[in-house]
């Protein structure tokens, strides 16, 4: 909440000396023209000329001196503005990036959607971790994966896979039933090439009598949410 005020503060100041400019340039224009202009020099003697010029030369390297100086705390601020604004604005993409890895924030985009079928011994935790792995390595941003019921469990680096009793698939302790779907997201076209590599993902599924298909989605939705890890020993620092 003090972001918005300072930027505030930080246009009223840039404002303020804007403002400052004008009238100090504004007083040095009228101040040379009315000196230039003004009937009594012409009796006035040599060396009150010379005194009342001199006066005037140092009245305007005065003013000049702080018209450069207002404009050197106007750049400044600015500067600093815009570096702050620059700032914050990485600080969240890049909060927002850690959150969509580590799955506490949804996250939405173009890519896949990759369902499993067949026996337990085709769609077991051991293809889907091979599945997942490789969607990884073509470039998965994010993924999720739900079973028959709609439950769902977000996919993260530490997540894990376990086959349970009846075909069930259990990730990360919760219990999915079969078919398995996938939603990633990421480029479409090079993770649908990484699943059906020779004797890859698809070929292993189908060799086990189950089958893969995948179907590109201009929008996907991982949706579901990890919760933070809880840490007993490690904490920030700032």
């Amino acid at each position: 909440m003090a972001q918005p005020s300072r930027a505030r503060r930080f246009s009223s100041a840039g404002l303020m000396i804007a403002v400052l400019l004008a009238l100090l340039g504004f007083t040095l224009v009228v101040q040379l023209k009315t000196t230039s202009t003004d009937p009594t020099l012409a009796a006035t003697r040599e060396e009150d000329l010379v005194r009342i010029s001199s006066d005037l030369d140092s009245r305007e390297r005065r003013l000049r001196q702080d018209i450069e100086a207002l404009e050197e705390s106007q750049r400044q601020l600015r500067s600093g503005e815009q570096g702050r604004q620059a700032a914050l604005e990485e600080a969240t993409r890049r909060a927002d990036e850690l959150g969509i890895l580590a799955g506490t924030l949804p996250a939405v985009g173009p890519g896949l959607e990759v369902r499993f079928s067949g026996p337990a011994k085709a769609v077991s935790s051991t293809r889907i971790l091979d599945a997942v792995q490789e969607l990884r390595g073509a470039g998965a941003e994010a993924m999720q994966i739900q079973g028959a019921d709609g439950s769902a469990a977000r996919i993260i680096a530490s997540t894990y896979f376990v086959d349970g009793a009846d075909g069930a698939l259990v990730v990360d302790g919760r219990r999915l039933t079969g078919p398995f779907t996938i939603m990633v997201i990421g480029d479409p076209a090079t993770m649908r090439t990484a699943l059906n590599i020779p004797g890859g993902v698809v070929a292993s599924v189908r060799d086990g009598g189950g089958n893969v298909t995948s179907e590109d989605r201009e929008v996907v939705e991982v949706s579901q949410l990890h919760a933070p890890i809880k840490l007993d020993h490690a904490r920030p620092v700032s």
